[in-house]
């Protein structure tokens, strides 16, 4: 007997068809309205993104408004829900208009016509202008931060460029011009795979809102071999004796102990024994190992020791003794539990830990931002790690309170120099632009073909670092909007559009800091919203922060970071971090990368055939 005939599915009621079509209409009259508000500025972009820009501004009028059950309304009528409308939004909403209106019997003609290119073309068009052109086996580029390495080391360069780097980012927050153009010329002397170029990206400092310097702690030198469980020495300490006036390097592996009497020194050999007397009054023997060509002595010891400037050095095979020459103080932390009260200083004296009834106080290294912090805004330090509120503002800086610690009673919180403070809540007064960026810019200008603007947060930012590449040159580099604010997360669309007054532009989601800014549990919302954002504007996206970071630091991925690794395929770029293993983190990425392009193209499923999804094996029957 034949199978029966299935029948299509009834059209909806004419109805609920008039409704939604007049649900479209009134959505596409208010992209319309939203654009011709907009004109004045939207005329200021160039030809080739203004098309991009109006796109936008269709997708923030559609966007304003809840839009969820007119979705269910339209997915049960059998047609687009427009949750894949960010490309094209007004073609998308025209297509189902036009779709509604054929089955009311309607004759329709979308209006205006919607532009023809593909989004995806214009995306990749876009994305190819500022950070070059496609690779050969995937879409999204790789990005990877030099380190100063770099600049020596042609080896490195090259092993980058082969395995998959396409963009080479040096942070002007570090080393110098000399550093930045042997790094660029290492780049560009690498052979690169089917001749393609590997661009440079600089990205700017910015102003650095970060603690300042602690009072030093004693100068006391401490080592202590490694044990294990039992306590049976597995790892002896290793330490390097150097002679009066030194400037070698060390391992990380070595202690430095250095030596007052330097004729002394040349005297050791291996194999004779060393005594330190520590500041305990114990006799501490440590074995000489070999002598190196810098005038330093190796030994070796199994026991942990405190020494200070002066302990006493005796060696069996001498008639005199030695002393410990000038030691480094220690690094000081502030320890800080929930409910301490620390202030943040705006004077120039180094921070001090809590004594003699008074808190503990630290200063930060652009003290006018403390000018803009009100009663109640919060505060964050060293990546958030530490939280806290502003309780009061004084003359001599703000009253904080430790609110995110551990609590009292528990191993403290460390709190030390150099660590970054973020404010979510302050409306900070700070430009982009800091005069080491201006002076940085005149390099950059020169020999970047992308330049990152760091603590971007208003329109006003982007228009000086535009303005100050067009007064050092006719052909500016490309330009990246570092997103690592609130401030500027909640400004994006107004800062895409003044971005857009450039030919070549993008975004990168700075995630450390933008985490630390919203919260972690908001992350994964507002990286998603970025993106949607950005797929509406046509514009490249670069996925940065901690990708694949233990791989790059340790050589072993964690389970997470590859399934975030794969996330950056939504993006155009993905940016590693330096490490000793980052050339092994940029053949991972690849690899990782290549496999999601084949499954999704930024959030649309592509679905190529499936093994598993082969026919089940037959079961045998009972």
């Amino acid at each position: 007997m034949p199978a029966p005939v299935q029948q299509p599915p009834a059209p909806p009621p004419a109805g609920e068809l008039e409704a939604l079509y007049d649900e479209l209409t009134e959505l596409r009259e208010e992209m319309t309205e939203l654009e011709r508000q907009l004109e004045p500025g939207l005329a200021e972009i160039p030809g080739p993104q203004r098309e991009s820009a109006v796109n936008l501004v269709h997708y923030l009028a559609l966007r304003r408004r809840d839009i969820r059950r007119l979705q269910a309304r339209l997915t049960a009528a059998g047609f687009s829900s427009l949750g894949r409308a960010e490309a094209r939004v007004a073609a998308s909403v025209d297509a189902v208009r036009g779709l509604v209106a054929g089955l009311l019997g309607e004759r329709w003609e979308a209006r205006p016509k919607a532009p023809v290119e593909p989004a995806s073309t214009a995306l990749e068009r876009h994305t190819a202008a500022l950070l070059g052109p496609r690779p050969a086996t995937r879409r999204v580029r790789i990005m990877v931060t030099l380190p100063s390495e770099a600049a020596d080391d042609p080896e490195l360069c090259a092993s980058l460029v082969h395995h998959g780097m396409d963009v080479a980012r040096i942070n002007c927050a570090h080393d110098d011009a000399l550093t930045w153009e042997r790094m660029i010329r290492n780049v560009h002397a690498a052979p690169r795979p089917g001749g393609r170029p590997c661009l440079v990206m600089m990205d700017l400092a910015g102003p650095k809102l970060r603690t300042g310097p602690i009072e030093p702690g004693p100068r006391v030198l401490k080592w202590s071999p490694t044990r294990d469980a039992l306590g049976r020495v597995v790892r002896p300490v290793r330490l390097r004796l150097t002679p009066p006036g030194w400037a070698g390097r060390a391992s990380a592996s070595e202690t430095l102990l250095p030596v007052s009497d330097g004729r002394w020194l040349a005297a050791l050999g291996p194999g004779d024994r060393v005594t330190v007397t520590d500041l305990r009054s114990r006799g501490r023997d440590m074995t000489v190992l070999e002598r190196t060509e810098d005038g330093c002595v190796l030994a070796e010891t199994t026991k942990s020791a405190y020494v200070t400037m002066g302990s006493r050095l005796h060696a069996r095979s001498s008639a005199t003794d030695a002393a410990v020459g000038q030691v480094e103080p220690l690094e000081q932390a502030i320890l800080l539990n929930r409910g301490d009260t620390l202030i943040l200083r705006r004077d120039d004296l180094p921070g001090r830990p809590a004594r003699d009834g008074e808190p503990a106080s630290i200063g930060c290294l652009i003290p006018e931002v403390l000018l803009d912090v009100r009663v109640g805004e919060r505060l964050w330090f060293d990546d958030g790690k530490i939280g806290g509120v502003a309780r009061e503002v004084a003359d001599r800086g703000l009253a904080v309170e430790i609110t995110h610690a551990p609590s009292q009673g528990e191993p403290p919180a460390k709190l030390r120099a150099d660590k970054g403070i973020n404010l979510p809540d302050t409306a900070l007064r700070l430009t982009a632009l800091t005069e080491k960026d201006r002076a940085d810019l005149r390099f950059v200008a020169r020999h970047a073909d992308v330049v990152a603007l760091s603590f971007v947060q208003r329109v006003s930012d982007v228009d000086e670092l535009r303005a100050a590449l067009g007064a050092l040159t006719s052909d500016p580099p490309g330009l990246v909007l570092k997103i690592e604010t609130e401030r500027a997360f909640r400004r994006l669309p107004e800062l895409l559009l003044a971005a857009m007054r450039s030919p070549r532009t993008g975004v990168m989601i700075a995630r450390g800091d933008l985490a630390v800014e919203v919260g972690y549990e908001r992350m994964a919302e507002v990286q998603e919203e970025m993106l949607w954002l950005c797929e509406a504007a046509h514009m490249p996206v670069i996925w940065a922060t901690q990708v694949l970071e233990t791989l790059a630091k340790t050589g072993r991925p964690s389970r997470a970071e590859v399934t975030d690794a794969a996330m950056g395929e939504r993006a155009e770029c993905v940016m590693l971090n330096k490490g000793p293993f980052v050339g092994d983190a940029v053949r991972t990425l690849d690899n990782i990368l290549r496999r999601m392009e084949a499954h999704q193209f930024k959030k649309s499923p592509l679905l190529r055939p499936l093994r598993v999804a082969g026919a089940p094996e037959a079961r045998p029957t009972a």
